[in-house]
């Protein structure tokens, strides 16, 4: 869930990405393929982040070729894979009987559908966040990924409607955030 903002940190240097994704990580996920989705997400928002202003489509390939070219071998690289075969125009029930929803609580099971449902909604956070929402499963966490990675790649995202419609913050928090 954190891997988005590791990425977004280290865009500059996809070596970094992977490594520091790999890092943060470990804390919490001891099992490699939970690392390795780890990487797969950093990886994918800091592409996003890079080629903000390539075209969708465009976006689209490089976001799946840097997934596949850096998530190491396992269960999460081989439902990467299967992501990048589905039609970014399927249904999103189809999306989630090919590649899981996080019902499994696995990387395997998680981290393939919110890229997926990432990469079809580059250029829409609400978009992107409805149809990761309506795949069911862990929710909170496949949104999260989907969030932290289209966030970084829609140039027209403003987070004032967002904002509005949020629980508000104490003021200390207020106060420190600047929000």
């Amino acid at each position: 869930m954190r891997a988005g903002v590791v990425g977004a940190f280290f865009a500059e240097d996809i070596d970094e990405v992977v490594r520091q994704a790999q890092l943060s990580a470990a804390v919490t996920h001891a099992h490699p393929d939970g690392q390795a989705g780890a990487i797969a997400v950093a990886t994918a928002a800091a592409t996003a982040f890079i080629h903000r202003e390539a075209t969708l489509i465009e976006q689209q390939g490089l976001i799946f070729d840097a997934c596949l070219s850096h998530t190491p071998g396992g269960a999460t690289r081989e439902g990467i894979k299967k992501a990048v075969e589905l039609d970014l125009d399927f249904d999103v029930a189809t999306a989630v009987a090919a590649l899981g929803n996080g019902s499994m609580v696995r990387a395997d099971d998680t981290v393939p559908f919110a890229i997926w449902c990432a990469a079809r909604h580059l250029d829409s956070f609400e978009n992107a966040m409805w149809t990761t929402v309506s795949g069911l499963g862990d929710r909170d966490t496949t949104c999260a990924m989907v969030g932290s990675i289209v966030v970084l790649s829609d140039t027209s995202f403003d987070d004032s409607d967002w904002l509005a419609f949020r629980e508000p913050l104490p003021s200390s928090v207020e106060a420190v955030s600047g929000s």
